[in-house]
């Protein structure tokens, strides 16, 4: 059950990480080209979309297993 649990807590790590990474990647290409920035506008907008609504999820199952265990 340890391993389990060190499995998710990196996943999560992941997802933060990698959210953060690519949103910084976004503002950084928007900044180099004017003809592309509203789709890395759009798409640094859905990178924080993604973020939130994973970690909402995540603060969803910690509720539930908190409740029932």
């Amino acid at each position: 059950m340890d391993l389990l649990k060190q499995m998710a807590d990196a996943f999560v790590l992941l997802i933060r990480v990698g959210a953060v990474f690519r949103w910084v990647y976004c503002l950084i290409r928007m900044g180099m080209s004017e003809e592309e920035a509203g789709m890395y506008k759009k798409r640094a907008k859905n990178t924080i979309v993604f973020y939130v609504i994973a970690e909402c999820i995540w603060q969803i199952k910690e509720m539930v297993l908190g409740y029932y265990l």
